[in-house]
Formats: C-alpha cells, structure tokens, sequence
C-alpha cells in the first residue's frame, strides 16, 4: 500500500540509526576515560590512524611528549571519530537532495539544511572537547548536539515517511504537557551530561537515599553548577571534591523523578485519549531508563549499564518526539489540496440603454 513515502527516508533512517551509534559510541568512549585518548583533531597524534610503528610512535613523543600514546583509549577515540564523520557525511546527502528536490511537494527542505548545521556545530564542539581539555560546559553541549542531531534526524524519517498522520484534535492541553514532557527530558539529559562529565555518578552509592541521608549535609551546590570554570586544565577524572559531586548527583535523582512524574501523567493522559500504544511506548522507555539508572548506583556503574542509560535516554527522547509528532496541529485542507476560488458574484442592476 502507497504510505507517501518520499524520497530520501531511507538515508534518513539509515543516518538515524547511525547517530544512535554515534551517541552511545561517545558514551563509551567518555565512560573509558578516551575522551583525550588522541590530544588533536581530528586526527590522532597528526596520523589518520592510531600511532602504531616505531617511526609513529617516535613522532608522537616528540610533538606531543605531555600525552603518552595508548592504544586502546586512542582507537576508542578514533572509531567514534570515523562513525560521526560517516554521519555527516550521510547527513550532507540528506541537505544536497532536499536541495536538489526543493519544487518537490511536501518535500522537507528546511529541517535537512537545518541539520547540516548542526552537525557542522557538532564537529567544533568535538574539537573543542579535546583542545579544552574536556571542559565539562564543552562536553555537555557536544553531548547535547549529538541528541539534537539524532531527534531531527528521527523527525525527518517521520517526514519522509509518509506513514505517521497527525492526530485529530488532542485534548485540551495534551500538547502542551507532551512539550513539557519533551523539554524536562532535555533538560535532564543536560544534567546527566554534568554528571558524567564531572564524574559524579558514583558519588553516592546507596538507594533510596544518599550518604544514608535523604539530604546529605554539606553538598556544595554553588561550587556544583558553578559554570565559569577556568579553562586550561584538564578536566579528565574531574576537578570538583566530594560535597559539589553529591550535590550534582542527587540534583540529578531529582531530575529523574521530574521527568518520571511527568512521563506518567503524559502516558495516563494518551491512553485515556485512546492512544494505549503510544502510552505503553513511553512507559517501557521510562522504565528501562528508571531501571538503568537504579542498575548503575548498586553495582556502581559498571561500563555495560552506564553506556546503555546514554542509550536509555536517547530511546525516551525519540520516544517524546514521536508524541510531539502525532500531536502537532494538522494541516488544513485548504492549504493540502488547495481551495478553489469561488466565481466573482454578478451584481443585478438596471440595464442601461445603448445607443
């Protein structure tokens, strides 16, 4: 059956599952400490590959003595390097057809050219991870151009698809608190970038509560979210003590039960709109996430956990851009099919004599 499928989705679902890739790829790479596993950009210790030979190696030491090469953190760092590189390289397809194909009806042409920015951005702020040194402001907002290039991307495909109709008029209020829910989420991946970034996921180690405490006296949050840092240093293990890294941690634990709360009464409010799929589709998305994050404080993070909650997270906000999605305003007729414009009225009046 003909859905409207229009030309380029599949390259934007190809390019999609290539940034999931890419996402949890830098999620691994962060979580084995390689974020400055080669100290310049884009290549490696001035190679397109991993110092190998001795005549590499020697060049390495010679041009770049403060960072000894290690291999594993150095391949780590070069493999998410090349799959981000194929991404926008499949990325700059998607913007030269939407170019090629701009008379096309219904075709998208804005979100393709919009996207190739932000992977051009996307490609500075990884530069800028490892020129700064893994300053966290620098990593979150990689980390977050890296989700936004992978929700335009899952929104594209939804365009191109053809198969995923508006609905008809939501309930009142339904859209709005699907935006809400769509802009906590954001928001608590941000705060979960701050938390990896400042190495704090295992600054409290037991559940429910922190330290044993259900607000443990003195966090440091004035030093936790104090975002003029010096840069220079390198950030990597961190440079904030104990009390900043608990005050992050349990901001986040708060942060998780906002966007929970939230998600719930969003699932409640489209399963009793008749939309039980979509509410179920969230739920099983909050829960493995719920489940991942409870996962990474008991057994202390162990690196399988830690990379699937950056995936975790990134499945929830596909998940809200699909709600956004089935609950955006439909078009009108009018503007789909065209209106035809009614005939001029022929005014009655007296008829005039000629001649």
């Amino acid at each position: 059956m003909d859905t409207g499928r229009k030309p380029g989705f599949r390259l934007a679902l190809f390019a999609t599952l290539l940034a999931f890739a890419v996402v949890l790829l830098g999620a691994y790479t962060r979580l084995t400490h390689a974020g400055l596993g080669c100290p310049d950009w884009p290549g490696c210790y001035g190679f397109l590959a991993v110092p190998s030979s001795a005549a590499q190696l020697a060049h390495a030491e010679l041009h770049f003595p403060e960072a000894p090469v290690e291999a594993e953190k150095g391949w780590n760092e070069m493999i998410h390097r090349y799959f981000a590189g194929s991404l926008g390289l499949a990325i700059l397809a998607l913007a030269l057809q939407a170019l090629r194909r701009r008379t096309d009806a219904g075709q998208p042409r804005g979100l393709p050219l919009a996207l190739l920015g932000v992977v051009v951005v996307q490609a500075l702020f990884g530069m800028w991870t490892v020129t700064l040194k893994l300053w966290p402001q620098v990593v979150v907002a990689h980390l977050l151009g890296g989700m936004t290039t992978l929700a335009l991307l899952f929104l594209l495909g939804l365009r191109l698809s053809g198969a995923v109709p508006a609905l008809p008029a939501p309930a009142p209020g339904l859209r709005a608190l699907a935006g809400a829910a769509l802009a906590l989420s954001v928001g608590q991946i941000a705060l979960g970038g701050w938390v990896s970034s400042n190495y704090a996921a295992v600054a409290c180690l037991d559940l429910p509560t922190c330290h044993g405490q259900w607000w443990p006296e003195g966090m440091d949050f004035a030093n936790a979210f104090h975002l003029s840092q010096a840069i220079g240093p390198s950030y990597l293990g961190g440079m904030l003590d104990g009390p900043a890294r608990t005050a992050i941690h349990l901001s986040h634990r708060l942060g998780a039960l906002a966007v929970a709360l939230t998600l719930m009464a969003l699932a409640w409010r489209l399963w009793r709109h008749g939309l039980g799929r979509l509410a179920a589709l969230l739920l099983a998305a909050l829960l493995l996430q719920l489940g991942l994050g409870l996962g990474n404080v008991l057994w202390q993070l162990p690196l399988p956990l830690a990379v699937a909650h950056n995936g975790g997270a990134a499945l929830l906000l596909l998940g809200l851009v699909l709600v956004n999605y089935r609950l955006r305003p439909r078009p009108a007729v009018g503007r789909l099919a065209g209106k035809a414009s009614p005939l001029p009225t022929l005014r009655s009046g007296p008829l005039r004599r000629v001649g």
